[in-house]
């Protein structure tokens, strides 16, 4: 299996970089590079210049308005915005309910939708997670009960990333409660503008508001909102998943990082010598780049697999379990790196537009991302059961 890239896929790298160099505004890609959080406004100006350059979805194919870019085209892309410190795209819409509604949607679901994600005029949240049921996603208890054209919603979703600025969601609720826990779900697409929805909003240990409790009190949704038939909603919750998990594992952001990392220690000095020359500091970073090296190749497999038809299966576990640990393992060498430094917390700075010395600036994100980066480890299913996934599905346990 060859691994390389070809010329073409070179000289398509060299053209996103040269877009990211014209087209990335300073302003943005400078509160990346710094780890200060982003404004809704922030994410909106930079999906709208992708959407105007034709690459906000590029993942879709041409028939439904993307680049019809294939598995290694993706990857160099998000490489590449991961190192000129492009803001993620939200995936919600474009890269997990927009595959879903593609797959198992109506026609006229599909004509409606699917322009308004890639115009930006809808900004979706996923309604998956519950208090009481996380990792068992298949126990959730939000109820769906069929009222004529409308289903009634009661019940509560939690962990919603960027549920405040959201107009829509996607949502699993529990249709038939006497069939198997997972035959008895649907797939429901909701207005959150619609009477009976609350969004209170959870602050996490890194300060921002990222994630919100979502409540639901009598929630009228149209039946036409459902995608797929009633009791498939499992079925489309494990498609998107798999999308979800692929992407999980942030191999362009795990490089940038560790780049970040190795100047970073390379300028530190202990006792007089750069942190990186420390032999124990050292053999954690080796350690980290070689294993971001194995994880690197494995990808890259399962690209050439998908560019010969494939579909990524359990494999996507595997990526998002070594990706999340490898990025939690940056980032804490990060903050041990900057050392006390990585103690004061400014959120005027995190959250504003207040400047810092450049070597304050890296300090007042470290510990904040340091936090954060716990939850890559939980989300998109926790490890554990990723592990379990891996072990039954590809070792036959």
């Amino acid at each position: 299996m060859n691994l390389t890239f070809s010329p073409e896929e070179q000289a398509f790298r060299e053209e996103v970089r040269r877009f990211l160099a014209d087209a990335l505004p300073s302003d943005i890609r400078e509160r990346v590079r710094l780890g200060r959080h982003l404004r809704a406004d922030d994410h909106l100006r930079w999906q709208n210049i992708l959407s105007e350059q034709g690459w906000l979805a590029a993942n879709w194919p041409t028939e439904h308005g993307g680049p019809g870019w294939g598995p290694v085209q993706r990857h160099i892309f998000d490489e590449e915005c991961a190192a000129a410190h492009a803001p993620t795209v939200v995936p919600f819409g474009v890269n997990m309910v927009a595959p879903v509604i593609m797959k198992f949607g109506s026609v006229e679901q599909q004509q409606n939708y699917l322009p308004r994600i890639l115009s930006n005029q809808d900004w979706w949240c996923q309604g998956y997670s519950e208090p009481g049921a996380g990792s068992d996603l298949a126990g959730l208890s939000t109820r769906a009960v069929r009222d004529g054209d409308h289903y009634i919603v009661n019940g509560q979703k939690t962990w919603t990333t960027l549920g405040q600025h959201a107009n829509m969601m996607f949502c699993l609720v529990r249709t038939d409660p006497h069939a198997k826990k997972q035959a008895g779900i649907s797939f429901l697409l909701i207005d959150m503008q619609t009477p009976g929805i609350t969004v209170r909003p959870i602050i996490t240990l890194d300060g921002a508001h990222e994630v919100n409790e979502v409540f639901l009190d009598n929630v009228r949704v149209p039946v036409e909102n459902r995608v797929g038939e009633e009791g498939q909603g499992w079925t489309c919750a494990k498609f998107l998943l798999t999308h979800e998990r692929t992407g999980i594992a942030g191999l362009g952001h795990a490089k940038q990082a560790l780049r970040h990392l190795k100047s970073l220690a390379s300028r530190v000095q202990h006792r007089g010598k750069p942190l990186l020359s420390l032999p124990s500091f050292r053999q954690r970073v080796v350690k980290a780049e070689l294993e971001l090296m194995a994880l690197e190749v494995t990808n890259l497999r399962v690209i050439a697999a998908a560019r010969d038809g494939g579909v990524p299966g359990a494999e996507s576990s595997l990526l998002k379990v070594r990706g999340s640990e490898l990025r939690q393992e940056i980032s804490e060498l990060t903050r041990r790196a900057l050392g006390p430094a990585a103690l004061p917390f400014f959120p005027e700075f995190l959250h504003g537009d207040e400047s810092l010395d450049d070597d304050y600036a890296q300090g007042a994100a470290a510990s904040a991302q340091y936090f954060n980066r716990r939850k890559l480890s939980i989300y998109g299913g926790a490890n554990e059961i990723q592990k379990s996934i891996v072990a039954k599905t590809i070792l036959g346990m």
